[in-house]
């Protein structure tokens, strides 16, 4: 039996007989990655945060873990409101472009979202684990993103609101 390219044959207590090897499967996890926009003089604005965490940290977007039995949308309304305090969106976006990425055992699909605030915040009520917020326009913003699929999906919904 193969697994993963090795050969690793096991025995049971019965001389001579093998039993089929399992490779061990790894942990699949939902997580949400929200951008978070509003429009300011009619251009829309971009919020990043910096988390708190790690040496050097960058700017980034809001995101968080769907809960066992949550929906998509309502994962988008709690992590914004226990990371931002914002409450209620003015629209939800999905941009439909999951990511599905591995790191190590564990394999994580990505769902980026488009939440568009009320209006400019000023007073977000940050949670610990980000250190500072910013709103950047589109340029900034994607020049700050360090990542090609946040830059990806930030193009995707800058595209799609300019176009309604």
């Amino acid at each position: 039996m193969t697994a993963r390219g090795i050969d690793l044959p096991v025995r049971d207590e019965t001389p001579g007989r093998l039993l089929r090897y399992s490779p061990p499967m790894t942990d699949l996890k939902h997580r949400i990655k929200i951008f978070v926009y509003c429009f300011e003089q009619g251009v829309p604005r971009y919020l990043l945060v910096r988390s708190s965490r790690g040496v050097n940290p960058t700017w980034g977007t809001l995101d968080g873990p769907i809960g066992f039995d949550e929906q998509i949308e309502s994962a988008v309304r709690r992590e914004v409101h226990e990371d931002v305090g914002l409450e209620r969106p003015e629209g939800l976006i999905d941009l439909q472009m999951p990511a599905l990425w591995t790191l190590g055992d564990e394999e994580v699909v990505e769902w980026p979202y488009g939440f568009r605030a009320p209006r400019h915040e000023t007073d977000l009520i940050l949670n610990p684990r980000w250190s500072e917020f910013r709103w950047a326009d589109f340029s900034e913003a994607y020049a700050r993103f360090q990542l090609d699929l946040d830059r990806a999906a930030v193009t995707r919904l800058h595209t799609l609101i300019n176009a309604a």
